[in-house]
């Protein structure tokens, strides 16, 4: 089992996509890569602490492949934004892949590069060693799942879960 955290905008939206992934055991909505000790939600959404929102994704790789969980992370949200996916921005949106191994530096690297090739601008997505992940409130845990009808989750999450369905159907549970 293999764990990467990745920060791209609202992580309703990663843990919604990654829940329905082959291979993957555990996603925690959480925070990281600030410096206040033990954050809550509003703490965090203030852009205050340095934290971005992000989801700690376990997978068996012998399932799922690396590079699938990390090509998926850059087809659901936007690299290329500075501090901001869409109506959210702060730094606590930002693009971000927290490493705590040379070799997970290097996947994310390779995978930046992937990636590049399909965005026009730079992409901007900080790689930055893992400091203390703070696990999310409860209620942040498997977001969409609890609340479908909610309206960020209508208006926001279907779009990027179709899109997961599109271009990644087969890794797919649902």
């Amino acid at each position: 089992m293999k764990t990467f955290v990745l920060g791209g905008g609202c992580f309703w939206c990663l843990d919604a996509v990654y829940q329905k992934t082959r291979g993957v055991s555990s996603v925690v909505s959480g925070y990281t890569g600030g410096h206040v000790r033990n954050p809550d939600y509003y703490e965090v959404c203030s852009g205050t602490t340095g934290h971005a929102e992000v989801v700690a994704v376990t997978f068996d790789e012998t399932v799922v492949p690396e590079e699938v969980i990390l090509d998926m992370f850059f087809a659901l949200h936007d690299p290329t934004t500075l501090n901001r996916q869409g109506y959210d921005v702060g730094t606590q949106y930002r693009s971000s892949m927290f490493y705590t191994t040379t070799e997970e530096k290097v996947l994310f690297e390779e995978a930046i590069e992937r990636a590049q090739a399909l965005w026009s601008d730079p992409i901007v997505t900080e790689v930055s060693r893992l400091p203390e992940f703070h696990e999310a409130e409860e209620v942040h845990q498997n977001y969409y799942a609890k609340f479908p009808y909610q309206g960020y989750c209508q208006v926001i999450i279907n779009p990027k879960l179709a899109k997961a369905r599109k271009y990644y159907s087969a890794w797919l549970t649902a």
